[in-house]
């Protein structure tokens, strides 16, 4: 037996351990890693090491702790309440907002994790005070990301279109932005309509707390926020009547009276988060060392205020996104998926061998980098694209969407920051709804795209 199908097998293994015995996988595929580098792949430890996503762990560490500070604080209520203001109670249209906004980042040329990492944390709050789908918001924001991600001035547009024009194939900047926005935004709207949009479009308009508007859906209701994420199913968002309401200043810590108030502490992490964006966005900085940095600051400041935030990292969630993305360095450095690439590359019928392109670019994504896993199968598919049989604006639209719509795994970058920044959720079966998501998008979305965009031959 090859050594990467012995790989492959033991992350098939590992998958069936951490489904059956309830261990967290993150530590099962450190083991793995150990295992299969050292004796089968005759790795060192700085060579295993070499695929620790040490950049990830601190941006998973960062933004979730930056968060838990303004949670402390209560100015993520804040923001809650003021998103409710502006839709004019419409809590329906805030899922739309989120991934409106993340794609409007994302095409103006912010990293999809960075876009992600910002918009997240507010998004699941908003979710957890108003009994909506964790699943549905989670989803709403990472595909928004993917929807403007490649824009011609983009981050993923500039390197995708850059490779096409290094390999020489016929491209289309727009051609790709489009597939690629209409893809997710389709994906989307299914989502809100199977998720409990429509449920949460006959509520109608909400008042938050402290509006003084009695009589309105969503006034004096305080429904189960401290549970939301553990009762609410992937199917069934938003199955609550009314909203639940945002907790007030008297909970949150704040002066005594109506609504939710700006108070110092607040006022210095809503300066913090816009400084997040600005670093992240402007000046090309490091989101999570820039989110640890704010944070520390804060807690100076505020100690009484972020004294639980260090223990409200989900270090559970960091831990199993480090390990999977460990191994799968592993993967790569013992060249498991070169392999199965070359070995697709090398099939003699080209829709065949397209098709199955777009499944490795589907599943390597779902662990890897989206655009790392394009610029190497790209090339793989220029013998068969210049047999003219296949069309490469159509072949390289689809591989994008491909490896790109399966950022929603809880095993990607988007997906562990949605995963990591849901507040009171159980974040055991929001990982499983996360997964079991992910699969059917890997299942459904290469051969869908491959249908729409390779058959009828574009370019």
């Amino acid at each position: 037996m090859s050594p990467e199908l012995i790989s492959i097998l033991v992350l098939v293994v590992v998958f069936v351990i951490a489904t059956t015995r309830s261990v967290n996988m993150g530590a099962l595929a450190f083991a793995a890693a150990f295992g299969v580098g050292t004796l089968v792949a005759d790795l060192d430890a700085d060579g295993i090491f070499a695929g620790f996503p040490g950049d990830l762990f601190v941006v998973l560490v960062g933004v979730t702790y930056l968060f838990a500070i303004a949670r402390a604080n209560g100015t993520t209520d804040w923001l809650v309440h003021a998103a409710v203001r502006l839709v004019r109670g419409r809590v329906a249209l805030i899922p739309w907002v989120m991934f409106a906004l993340t794609g409007a980042l994302t095409a103006i040329g912010a990293v999809s994790p960075a876009a992600v990492a910002i918009v997240a944390p507010v998004a699941l709050s908003f979710a957890t005070r108003y009994s909506i789908s964790p699943l549905l918001m989670g989803t709403m924001v990472v595909h928004g990301a993917q929807a403007g991600g490649f824009s011609p001035i983009s981050i993923y547009g500039s390197i995708v279109n850059g490779i096409v024009e290094r390999e020489k194939l016929p491209g289309s900047e727009i051609g790709l932005f489009l597939a690629s926005l209409v893809a997710n935004l389709l994906i989307a709207a299914v989502l809100f309509a199977v998720l409990g949009g429509r449920k949460l479009w006959a509520r109608g308009a909400v008042t938050p707390e402290g509006d003084g508007a009695p009589g309105k859906a969503g006034t004096g209701t305080t429904g189960s926020g401290s549970d939301t994420g553990t009762g609410t199913s992937a199917g069934t968002g938003g199955t609550a009547p009314t909203a639940v309401a945002v907790r007030s200043d008297r909970e949150t810590g704040g002066a005594e009276g109506t609504g939710v108030r700006l108070t110092p502490a607040r006022v210095a992490t809503l300066v913090a988060l816009v400084a997040l964006v600005v670093a992240v966005l402007g000046f090309d900085l490091d989101a999570g060392l820039t989110a640890v940095t704010l944070a520390v600051v804060l807690s100076t400041a505020w100690p009484d205020d972020s004294r639980r935030a260090v223990g409200e990292i989900a270090w559970s969630t960091v831990l199993l996104i480090c390990g999977v993305l460990t191994y799968v360095g592993v993967l790569e450095e013992m060249g498991t998926i070169t392999w199965a690439g070359e070995g697709v590359g090398g099939i003699g019928v080209p829709l065949l061998a397209a098709v199955l392109l777009c499944y490795i670019g589907a599943i390597v994504s779902a662990f890897a980098s989206s655009v790392g896993i394009m610029g190497a199968l790209i090339p793989l598919a220029v013998p068969f694209l210049a047999q003219g049989e296949i069309g490469a604006v159509g072949m390289v639209a689809a591989l994008a969407v491909s490896a790109t719509v399966v950022d929603v795994s809880p095993f990607s970058t988007n997906g562990a920051l949605v995963l990591a920044a849901a507040p009171d959720v159980d974040r055991d079966r929001f990982f499983r709804q996360l997964m079991v998501y992910g699969g059917i998008v890997v299942a459904a979305v290469p051969v869908l795209a491959w249908l729409v965009l390779v058959v009828p031959g574009f370019g």
